[in-house]
């Protein structure tokens, strides 16, 4: 996160996201300051009330994604998200919900939604580490092995497994890029697995 950033803490409009996605010349902010009034009159449009709700809430948000994440830099990061989210959401906010819960809940999702992210990532990483040679030590035969593995796979077969063991790809993004159906994926890839395994002695 760049100092600017940090900084706009203090100034939610200098968030360079938030201030691309405001229309200037909106309603004020209502003279009572009630999170209610605050949410009507940012959902008609007034990016100070909105602003002024940021300001409200910033640090309880933050608070409870730090430990929640147990990481700062991504906590501020995923507070940011939470209020970018916010400001779409805010027509559907019913006047006497508790802004500060409904921050923390849509938080907490993004947090969900970021973890399972790092989940697939780590899995894939250790799935290819089993069938690939290792960086600090590359293996020339393991790897004409694999190559030669690699080249006998069926075409589809083969495409699953360079974008899910290789290139990280989910099941269902490879499902997407090659238009194939998820079951049809986790197939090709738990065989093509299994046939570079064996062919390492694994």
């Amino acid at each position: 996160m760049t100092a600017a950033v940090h900084a706009g803490w203090a100034d939610p409009l200098a968030w360079p996201w938030f201030a691309s996605r405001i229309v200037a010349a909106q309603p004020p902010p209502p003279a009572v300051s009630t999170d209610s009034a605050l949410v009507a009159a940012a959902a008609a449009g007034s990016s100070d009330a909105f602003a002024r709700l940021v300001e409200r809430h910033q640090q309880g948000l933050r608070a409870f994604l730090r430990r929640v994440c147990r990481d700062w830099a991504l906590a501020d990061d995923l507070a940011q998200e939470t209020f970018l989210a916010a400001w779409s959401r805010l027509g559907g906010l019913s006047s006497d919900a508790n802004v500060g819960a409904w921050l923390c809940g849509i938080g907490y999702r993004k947090h969900l939604t970021h973890q399972r992210g790092a989940s697939r990532s780590a899995r894939r990483e250790a799935d290819w580490r089993q069938v690939a040679p290792s960086d600090a030590g590359p293996d020339l035969d393991d790897r004409l092995t694999l190559d030669s593995v690699m080249a006998d796979l069926p075409a589809e077969q083969r495409a699953c497994v360079a974008l899910c063991l290789a290139a990280e790809f989910s099941h269902a993004e490879a499902a997407a890029a090659l238009g194939l159906p998820l079951g049809t994926v986790k197939s090709h890839v738990a065989r093509g697995r299994a046939r570079l395994l064996s062919a390492l002695g694994g």
